[in-house]
This record gives structure tokens, sequence and C-alpha cells, in this order.
């Protein structure tokens, strides 16, 4: 994992611009928040001709060294649509 080290410029590198304590103090709070998310897809005029499905397994250590918000999609069936969405709140508190 690369660390992040603050520049002359007040980026921070690989996050980006810095935030200043008035900005931060104004956003606090829930500001421009938003726990609504919608997917939209359509699957149409699909045609599985001899399809074969694998096995649908999780093993034990499938998680071993994983870090974040590992996720699994497991789908057993032929020409499906999968979506996937997810909302992460984060609340930092001083």
């Amino acid at each position: 994992m690369r660390s992040a080290v603050g520049t002359p410029s007040g980026r921070v590198e690989g996050l980006g611009p810095r935030v200043d304590a008035a900005t931060l103090g104004r956003l606090s709070g829930g500001t421009e928040v938003s726990q609504e998310m919608t997917l939209t897809g359509t699957v149409g005029n699909n045609q599985i001709d001899h399809a074969v499905t694998g096995s649908n397994v999780i093993s034990s250590g499938s998680f071993d060294g994983a870090t974040g918000l590992p996720m699994v999609i497991q789908n057993t069936g032929n020409g499906v649509l999968i979506q996937n969405a997810t909302i992460i709140s984060v609340k930092l508190q001083p």
C-alpha cells in the first residue's frame, strides 16, 4: 500500500487536493449525502444452447489476506443480468 505523502502544492499524493478545516466544518453532519441508488438493465432475446454451469462454491480461506470490503457475486445460471451496487456510509468523529 502506498502511503500518502504531503506535497508543497497542497495535494496529498494519491488522494487529491487537501480540504481546509472551514470547508470540512460546513460539510460535516451529512451534507450532500445520498443513500439511494437506481440500477436499470435489460436482458432480451437471449438464446442459450447446451450450456454448462460450474460449481458455485466459496471455500474456507477464500478471503484470506483480503482488505477493504470484499464482495461476492455468485451466478449459477446463463444469460442473466447481474447488477451490483454498494452504498457505504462513513462517519468520522474527532
